[in-house]
């Protein structure tokens, strides 16, 4: 992708740092008001001693914006970082180094002072604001690391080395520079240190800086002996996208640049001084050789700080430079170097580019899907084709679409089937004999694979139909057996109440009901299977499934009765009760808890209002001493109390909340137990009915593999099904229960169905009887079709 680039030169702003109490001032003048601000600094002749008497008096140079002693850190960071940061968020990478002789306040500056939370330096407030910003942005999944590198005499070193702690530098990880094919830098042994938030950052911040103050010596300060590079790398990806962005700012705090002359020194620290004046030297090479427009090499390998700041200068990087001035009169002559360094790295251009990267995982994806088309490609073109045959399926999906091709008017359209060579030939077979076959009954012809299907699966249908009106006939025969035995009892408990008016009343309610509640089962399914089997054959695959839900409606019903006789209900029945019980103590200890609760936070405020007031007794008149308070004794005894009673409710609650679930155990076991002994009930009473009436069974080799499939339909009863059914409770008038069974009426004659060969016992009840003739009926136009 076109990155966006951005042009432009380095920026570079000036601060002159406070003077201090002894300091005489030196004369320098500032002005911001023209385009570009300027800074005037003038040098009395007589400060030119031992020079032959023809040295310049002013020196003006120009900044981005000069900051005066009076500014404070929120503005330097407002003016010089946020800008970087802003375009650090956005994908470009930043840099912002601090110059200045040692004292000049370029730590100040870059880290902040330790003594007031305003003195924050850049660091810590650019820390604070990327973390602020990306807080607000949801739209990108944001990943944040630091790193935190210090160069001295040469040598890296990482100052957040997490595995020891140091007692001196040489004890730090030694960090080298490697370098790839492609050019790129790559620091060895610099460890990246996540931070997903503001706080684990600036801990990693306090940690870096407590190392590098550990490996100070009283004779060196490690701030103006050492230059320091702090890191932090920001990567975001939009959810979904193969894009990532990475991106990375240097916050830089260099070693002091005065001269070693001016330093008088020997020994360990001209070493020193050497070192340092060595890379600042070839930073200042670096700059040079960058500002000088016909200049093909530019040195950054002399040095370790050139090489890792080589992105920032020249590169792909937004940077900036701050340079610190001390503007009294002894180092006046440090600052006019400082200024002239200054105005050549304003003359560098560098041009950052958005760093984006496609993400491998997602380039993986794409180049695999590439591969998978190639090989189809390749199979068509060299013939080398899958033996295995197609699948069902395969032939039904091509029946379609020659179907849609043939019926499509668009002389344009095409067939397309894939680089398959198999159903390419498939095609070429069936239009083959589409075209033998004529146009005359194109209407009314069957494609290929459908003939090959049928044939197949009618069998299969035929025996599958017997199967289910096997199914039917055992479900019909074990509701009638339970329908006469409920009857018998209703009519004993009628004849024990002779109360008519109650009786009339469920008569008349029960014929609705037993419509609503049980629409025979089986009436329902086998006018379905005759509709269903008139309709073609192929559709049968769903028979099953269509018939299966209906069918345990009639166990539903035998299942319901089962349970209310049932012992196992009557526990079900108590524990449910008892559960109720329970649950309802829980709620007032609950209750109870919490109200002793807010009685001892309510004591605890009167207690601390208490020490407030005699607090401010004690301030008001200091002659009294503070004495023994009997309130806040009396409030103390009061808490202590509550305290006991919390305990005690409290341990009765724990012990209800075991109780309860121990008997939800038990309840769950009860049901189960209910839920086995029916299935093992259902399925003697089928096998019953089997052996009695083997002429009901039209085909004996049916029924057992079609059986077992029977019993596992009814595995939906599941133990949940008695939690909401309110029916159950015992005390229900168990006339009004089972609407079937009352709806009795015993002047019915009881009529035999013409022509029906097999012997179904009729029951009297008008619903059912119709029920079971309609069921019948239905069962000898199925017989009759299947011939």
């Amino acid at each position: 992708a076109a990155a966006a680039m951005v042009k432009e030169t380095i920026r570079v702003y000036a601060r002159v740092k406070p003077l201090g109490r002894r300091q005489q001032a030196g004369n320098y003048s500032v002005d911001n008001e023209e385009l570009l601000p300027s800074l005037e600094i003038t040098v009395p002749r007589d400060l030119a001693d031992g020079f032959i008497n023809n040295k310049r008096e002013s020196y003006k140079f120009k900044f981005q914006k000069i900051f005066d002693q009076e500014a404070k850190q929120d503005v330097i960071f407002d003016s010089i970082a946020k800008p970087v940061a802003e375009c650090v968020l956005a994908g470009y990478n930043g840099t912002i180094f601090a110059y200045g002789q040692t004292g000049s306040g370029k730590t100040f500056t870059i880290t902040g002072g330790a003594e007031r939370y305003s003195d924050r330096g850049i660091i810590p407030r650019t820390l604070s604001y990327i973390f602020d910003q990306l807080q607000k942005d949801s739209s990108k999944v944001y990943t944040t690391h630091v790193s935190y590198l210090e160069i001295y005499n040469e040598c890296g070193y990482d100052l957040l080395d997490p595995r020891h702690e140091a007692s001196k530098m040489e004890d730090l990880p030694k960090v080298t520079i490697m370098e790839d094919s492609d050019q790129n830098i790559h620091l060895k042994n610099l460890s990246l240190q996540q931070a997903t938030n503001e706080e684990e950052a600036l801990n990693l911040l306090f940690l870096g800086d407590t190392n590098r103050m550990i490996a100070e010596t009283p004779m060196n300060q490690a701030s103006s002996r050492s230059h320091c590079i702090f890191t932090i790398h920001i990567s975001s990806k939009e959810p979904g996208s193969a894009t990532i962005r990475r991106s990375k700012l240097h916050l830089v705090d260099l070693a002091g640049s005065e001269r070693v002359a001016k330093t008088g020194i020997g020994g360990q620290l001209l070493t020193e001084a050497k070192y340092i004046n060595l890379s600042l030297h070839y930073l200042e090479q670096v700059i040079i050789a960058l500002a000088e427009k016909n200049r093909s090499h530019i040195p950054y390998r002399n040095s370790m700080m050139t090489s890792v700041l080589r992105d920032s200068l020249g590169g792909n990087c937004m940077t900036t430079m701050i340079a610190m001035l001390a503007m009294d009169k002894r180092n006046i002559d440090e600052s006019i170097s400082t200024c002239r360094f200054a105005q050549r790295v304003a003359l560098i251009k560098n041009e950052a580019v958005l760093n984006e990267e496609i993400d491998p995982r997602l380039m993986i994806i794409q180049l695999k899907k590439e591969i998978q088309d190639l090989k189809d490609e390749l199979a068509l073109v060299t013939g080398k084709q899958r033996k295995s045959e197609l699948s069902q399926e395969e032939l039904l999906q091509l029946d379609e679409l020659i179907e849609t091709f043939l019926k499509d008017n668009d002389p344009d359209s095409s067939l397309d089937v894939g680089a398959d060579m198999r159903k390419i030939k498939y095609c070429f077979v069936h239009m083959k004999v589409f075209f033998l076959n004529g146009d005359e009954n194109v209407a009314g012809k069957k494609l290929l694979s459908q003939d090959i299907f049928e044939e197949k699966s009618s069998n299969e249908e035929l025996e599958k139909l017997k199967g289910l009106l096997q199914q039917r006939d055992n479900e019909i025969n074990i509701l009638v057996t339970m329908l006469k035995k409920e009857k018998k009892k209703a009519r004993d408990t009628l004849s024990q109440l002779n109360a008519t008016s109650a009786g009339s009343a469920v008569l008349e309610q029960s014929p609705f009901m037993s419509l609503e509640e049980r629409q025979s089962p089986s009436r329902c399914s086998s006018q379905k299977e005759a509709k269903v089997f008139s309709s073609s054959v192929p559709k049968l695959p769903f028979l099953s499934r269509a018939t299966g839900g209906k069918m345990s409606l009639g166990r539903q019903e035998a299942f319901e009765i089962f349970k209310r006789d049932h012992a196992d209900s009557i526990t079900i029945e108590d524990n449910k009760q008892l559960l109720k019980q329970r649950f309802d103590e829980a709620k007032c200890l609950g209750e109870k808890l919490n109200e002793v609760r807010n009685k001892i936070n309510h004591l605890k405020g009167k207690i601390i209002q208490r020490q407030i007031q005699r607090a401010a007794l004690a301030v008001s008149n200091p002659s009294e001493e503070l004495t023994f308070d009997p309130v806040e004794e009396n409030l103390r005894m009061q808490i202590e109390e509550e305290k006991k009673s919390y305990k005690t409710v409290y341990s009765r609650f724990k012990g209800l909340k075991v109780e309860i679930e121990h008997l939800q155990l038990l309840m769950e076991k009860g049901k189960m137990k209910l839920q086995k002994d029916f299935e093992v009930w259902w399925s003697e009473e089928a096998e019953k009915f089997q052996q009695e009436k083997p002429e009901m069974v039209a085909s004996p080799n049916t029924v057992n593999p079609v059986y077992p499939q029977f019993i596992r339909s009814s595995q939906h009863l599941s133990p949940i099904s008695f939690l909401d059914t309110g029916r159950d409770s015992p005390n229900e008038d168990p006339a009004v229960k089972n609407n079937s069974v009352t709806s009795a009426s015993p002047t019915l004659k009881t009529r035999t169905p013409p022509s029906s060969s097999t012997s179904i016992p009729l029951t009297g009840d008008s619903q059912a009887d119709a029920d079971i003739l309609a069921f019948i009926k239905a069962r000898q136009n199925i017989l009759q079709k299947k011939g």
